[in-house]
C-alpha cells in the first residue's frame, strides 16, 4: 500500500513572507516544503515546545514552521523566515 501525500497549505501570514524572501533563499526552501508532502517528520524536524501540532525545519538560518493534521493530509505552513524573526508572535 502506498504512502498518502499530505497537501501542504501556507497560512496568509507564511505566504506573504515567503514571497517576501530573496529568490536564492526561495529556492532553497522550496524544496524542503515539497517534501514534507511525502514526509511531514523529516529527519531534523523538531517539535515546537508547548504546541499540539507544530513543528520546524532549519533550511541554514531560516526556519520553516508548519502544523501537521495527521486525519485530514494536511501539512500547515504557519510560518518562514530567519530564525531570528520566525517564532514572534503577532
Amino acid at each position: 500500500m502506498a504512502a498518502s501525500r499530505y497537501r501542504i497549505e501556507f497560512s496568509h501570514r507564511a505566504a506573504k513572507a515567503y514571497r517576501g524572501l530573496p529568490e536564492d533563499v526561495r529556492r532553497r526552501i522550496e524544496p524542503k516544503i515539497d517534501a514534507l508532502a511525502e514526509n511531514p517528520r523529516p529527519r531534523g524536524s523538531r517539535k515546537i515546545e508547548g504546541e499540539e501540532t507544530a513543528y520546524r525545519v532549519r533550511v541554514g538560518d531560516h526556519r520553516i514552521v508548519y502544523e501537521v493534521y495527521d486525519r485530514a493530509l494536511i501539512v500547515l505552513v504557519m510560518n518562514v523566515g530567519h530564525r531570528r524573526e520566525v517564532y514572534r508572535r503577532t
